[in-house]
């Protein structure tokens, strides 16, 4: 249940910053020359770095699976996207585009979960080092 947990906090993150930077970038292509050709790269790599980002901050407190959670919340992520812009837009179809953000979400996903997981055991390994030096000098 609190894997279940972490991935939906994840990709309530992960979708946070992926709208706070389509903002961002809809205004920079709007305002300045920057060309519409490159809003599919962009897109790629901002869904990547947010779902990167969500799946280290809700993985951190894990002490193990890491991969596997990562690329659920990558997935579960994909699922939240697509089925929006199906209702959205009333049309739901895949192409070489839709193929690779979904593999790319997968991939940060758990590259992600891998980077929370590390980053929570050197945590718990400083901790408890602390721990074993304050017993020491007692």
């Amino acid at each position: 249940m609190n894997n279940i947990k972490r991935i939906l906090i994840g990709t309530g993150i992960s979708i946070t910053i992926t709208i706070f930077f389509l903002i961002i970038f809809s205004c920079l292509v709007t305002y300045t020359n920057i060309a519409e050709s490159t809003i599919p790269t962009v897109t790629l790599i901002i869904v990547a770095i947010s779902i990167l980002i969500g799946s280290t901050i809700s993985m951190s407190r894990l002490r193990k699976s890491g991969i596997i959670n990562g690329a659920t919340l990558g997935i579960t992520y994909i699922l939240v996207i697509y089925l929006l812009s199906s209702i959205i837009e009333k049309d739901f179809s895949l192409n070489t585009h839709s193929i690779i953000m979904i593999f790319l979400s997968v991939f940060s996903g758990a590259l992600g979960g891998i980077i929370g997981v590390n980053k929570s055991l050197k945590t718990i390994v400083r901790k408890e080092g602390n721990i074993k030096r304050n017993k020491e000098l007692l």
